[in-house]
């Protein structure tokens, strides 16, 4: 066969998402998952288990695969670096990948491409955090970890240096940044291939409930034409300047006075991209794995004026499959996107997108059925 075998590091959700994406494209898929319960090793056939911390299970993982992905950043840097000395194909690769791994990284190449971020440095202790709020506005800071944080783990607001301790217990770099007063959340998603074909999907209103994304509403709405196209271009900018291959998520925070600064990146398929599953005429795992094959990209445009993803958390009712009647009954046009995760309080365990020409209704839609499959409500 001549069809290619993409090989995904990590077992997670988004690596079940982009395996399903790529059925249809006849493309082979292997998987290396920490477990055989994990979300994707539960349905793809090609799975070996597993560390990804590990050099050696990383190669034999390579070998028979064309190119590896990635569903998170936690390969360290120097296995991958080691790996495409080998020649095996990894994109993204090493050099742009570290900049979604370590934070520190990230915002010094960010300033060296004049890209706007909150005011930010590595800082070494309590002290210096103090030094640094005393630099700016004050408290609160923002501190994070450089490396391993998600979903709010790995950050903190502190209100005085006496709270600043905890972030250094670990012994890792410990980044600094001014607590930015914005107005929301954006997120523009792009792709990019090696040849440097992108293409780039509507920006998008992300709205986080205790530091994980509750709701994504694409486009977001009343987003001005100059903010969304000025975000979009900075989202394509950073992933040509970066030499990123793949989806890249750029989180933005929208400022009162009409500005945009960088907050995240992430170098795969991101939370704030599931609305392109059915919203999108390609989704962000189709055009993910264009991108690393080298393909071309396909269309990113919405298929209807408003879509809306709602994260299903765990909450205290595990049978989410008896809800199915309800929501199915309520909303045929309702679609229900499942992850084969044991239920567990606050645990993204699945998603659903809604999409139509109300925003309110789709809205209302997306929220009621996320709550009824929690258990969040009954009726």
């Amino acid at each position: 066969m001549t069809f290619p075998v993409v090989g995904m590091v990590g077992g997670g959700q988004l690596a079940r998402m982009t395996h399903e994406a790529g059925i249809p494209l006849g493309v082979r898929f292997k998987l290396l998952s920490d477990t055989a319960q994990d979300s994707a090793a539960q349905v793809v056939q090609d799975v070996m288990i597993g560390d990804y911390r590990d050099l050696e299970t990383l190669r034999e993982f390579a070998k028979g695969c064309d190119v590896i992905t990635f569903d998170h950043e936690h390969v360290p840097t120097e296995h991958l670096r080691a790996l495409e000395a080998e020649g095996v194909v990894i994109r993204p690769g090493a050099d742009a990948l570290v900049r979604a791994q370590d934070k520190g990284v990230m915002r010094a190449t960010l300033d060296g491409i004049a890209v706007p971020c909150p005011r930010h440095r590595i800082v070494s202790d309590p002290a210096d955090v103090a030094a640094f709020a005393a630099e700016g506005s004050g408290f609160p800071v923002v501190l994070k970890t450089v490396r391993g944080g998600y979903d709010g783990k790995g950050v903190w607001i502190v209100r005085s240096a006496e709270e600043a301790s905890e972030p250094f217990k670990a012994g890792v770099p410990v980044l600094a940044e001014e607590k930015v007063d914005f107005v929301r959340e954006l997120a523009a998603n792009v792709v990019r291939s090696p040849h440097g074909q992108a293409v780039a999907y509507p920006v998008v209103e992300s709205i986080q409930v205790d530091g994980v994304c509750d709701t994504v509403i694409a486009p977001a709405p009343n987003l001005p034409a100059e903010l969304s196209a000025r975000a979009q271009q900075l989202a394509l900018t950073i992933a040509r300047e970066l030499d990123v291959v793949g989806h890249l998520a750029v989180e933005l925070f929208e400022t009162g006075d009409g500005r945009i600064l960088v907050n995240e990146l992430a170098m795969r398929p991101h939370n704030s991209g599931h609305w392109t599953q059915d919203g999108a005429v390609t989704s962000q795992f189709a055009n993910h794995l264009r991108a690393v094959l080298d393909l071309p990209l396909g269309d990113p445009r919405p298929r209807a004026r408003w879509t809306v993803m709602t994260n299903v958390l765990g909450g205290d009712y595990p049978d989410m499959y008896f809800a199915y009647l309800h929501c199915m009954a309520r909303d045929p046009g309702l679609k229900i996107h499942m992850y084969g995760k044991d239920v567990k309080p606050g645990r993204k365990v699945g998603h659903v997108n809604t999409y139509g020409d109300d925003l309110a209704d789709v809205i209302e839609r997306a929220r009621h059925a996320a709550d009824y499959l929690r258990g969040t409500i009954t009726e």
